[in-house]
């Protein structure tokens, strides 16, 4: 039962970031925009890492490949992303409130993310296949 659990976790946390990195990559300028209106330098350079983070990381965390670096990136590449795009602390009275939502949401994502870090990817994975060569 294990196995089974800890791949459907690693695909639940992968349906966050995939159509993420997708929505990114089809809609690129809105992104660097997004970026940009929030004042991090380089946006374009933002934009690329993260649709490359959320893509690859995301397709890691499907297939099993390098579970621990891929969740770890993510969890990094969340929290920085939670501060600087949900930092309800410095929203408008009226976005307080979904702000502060979707920042709490992506500390539960974190969370997962470091549980797959600290337990690894499970037997059902491409990891587990290349440690029993």
């Amino acid at each position: 039962m294990n196995n089974a659990l800890n791949l459907i976790g690693r695909l639940l946390l992968a349906a966050v970031f995939l159509p993420a990195g997708l929505s990114k990559l089809s809609g690129f300028e809105g992104t660097v925009g997004y970026i940009a209106s929030v004042g991090l330098p380089l946006p374009t350079v933002a934009a690329v890492v993260a649709l490359v983070v959320e893509i690859l990381g995301a397709i890691a965390l499907v297939v099993g490949f390098q579970t621990r670096i891929a969740a770890a990136v993510l969890a990094v590449f969340t929290l920085v992303a939670s501060v600087f795009f949900h930092a309800f602390w410095a929203a408008a009275p009226e976005q307080a409130f979904i702000q502060q939502l979707m920042f709490f949401k992506n500390i539960g994502l974190i969370g997962g993310l470091l549980v797959l870090v600290s337990s690894g990817a499970g037997a059902w994975s491409i990891d587990a296949k290349k440690e029993a060569q």
